[in-house]
């Protein structure tokens, strides 16, 4: 815990530094959740084909998903959505595309478990 998933248009991907973005939201991750450095993981899924409304060119979609263990209050949630989408806003730079970027915070279900070797 956190498990922070991040799915993207591949369109994005030269423009997306998601070193930097990871890094700079497991850092607001501890800070606002209280969440443990060590537990921060996130993973990368870029989408070879995303489709926005009738259109198929010129659009691009993130959409961060960050799963919390219970607890957290809806305003903790909230602060750190909304630092999410600001960390999107500086860690892609403008490829010539309307990005539609959005985020979630959300509980991780109480039959979450995990192991590491």
């Amino acid at each position: 815990m956190p498990q922070i998933t991040v799915d993207y248009s591949r369109t994005i991907g030269a423009a997306f530094d998601r070193e930097g973005f990871a890094r700079a939201l497991h850092e607001a991750t501890v800070e606002i959740a209280a969440a443990k450095p060590e537990a921060c993981k996130t993973q990368f899924r870029d989408s070879g084909y995303s489709v926005f409304g009738y259109e198929e060119e010129g659009h691009a979609v993130v959409h961060v998903t960050v799963g919390l263990l219970a607890g957290r209050t809806d305003e903790t949630k909230a602060k750190l959505t909304e630092a999410v989408l600001e960390l999107l806003r500086k860690h892609i730079g403008e490829e010539g595309l309307v990005l539609h970027a959005s985020a979630e915070v959300r509980d991780l279900d109480p039959s979450y478990r995990k192991f590491v070797r």
